[in-house]
């Protein structure tokens, strides 16, 4: 059983329609009766922060869809290390596995809030849905094009030009969830960002230092704020 934070509960009627991330995640192609038909298979999930909602090889037998907060998906190496392929946002859809089991496992960064399907029931749902079927696979080839472009960012670019290329990425991401863009909500921690980049901690503080100095950003609470956008996308597309 995964250790969530509370007993998934059935969620309320009505719940997905005035949903705030319905319009950005898999949901988003659905009519009325189909939400319906959705919602009933639907649990909420809410976990605390820094606690698991995936395992790496365990049964793969729930996906979920975030409502609220942030966390991370990464995959332990053999060796112990942590390599973060992803942050997940509101709106994100995780756990949907081509084997038995997960291939990945997710913690919730901050307190995490998600809609909870049973791997079985959604299955069966997706083939009497061609619209959730189609939107699965628009979302299936937005990971891809992820995974590919954290690929190049992984590859011959500067510790500068990666964080760089990773705050634009959040700040795009944030914007399409009607956040604010100028100041950006980080509550992973500069090492999860070093794990996400393959980079130390030493130098992705150094980094963020020193963009600080060069009044790219200003280092606040939980976050930054952007204060040369021009100067960001230019480092990021070195």
């Amino acid at each position: 059983m995964l250790p969530e934070s509370r007993d998934p509960t059935h969620c309320p009627q009505g719940r997905c329609s005035v949903c705030r991330v319905r319009s950005v995640s898999v949901c988003a192609a659905l009519d009325r009766s189909e939400l319906d038909r959705l919602e009933a298979l639907a649990e909420n999930a809410v976990f605390a922060g820094k606690t698991t909602m995936l395992m790496q090889g365990d049964p793969a037998d729930a996906v979920y869809t975030i409502t609220e907060g942030t966390a991370r998906l990464y995959r332990l190496l053999p060796d112990g290390r942590c390599q973060i392929v992803r942050f997940l946002l509101p709106g994100d859809f995780i756990g949907l596995s081509l084997s038995e089991h997960y291939a990945f496992s997710a913690d919730a960064v901050e307190p995490v809030a998600a809609c909870r399907f049973g791997r079985s029931a959604f299955s069966g749902l997706v083939d009497r849905m061609p619209h959730l079927l189609r939107r699965l696979h628009e979302a299936a080839t937005h990971e891809l094009t992820l995974a590919q472009d954290h690929m190049v960012l992984l590859g011959r670019r500067t510790a500068e030009e990666k964080v760089a290329a990773f705050l634009l990425g959040l700040r795009k991401r944030l914007g399409h969830l009607g956040r604010s863009t100028v100041m950006l909500h980080l509550p992973m921690t500069r090492q999860d960002i070093a794990d996400y980049l393959g980079l130390t901690l030493e130098t992705v503080s150094r980094t963020f230092s020193k963009l600080a100095g060069d009044k790219v950003i200003l280092v606040v609470r939980n976050g930054i704020q952007v204060l040369n956008p021009r100067r960001l996308e230019d480092l990021a597309a070195a």
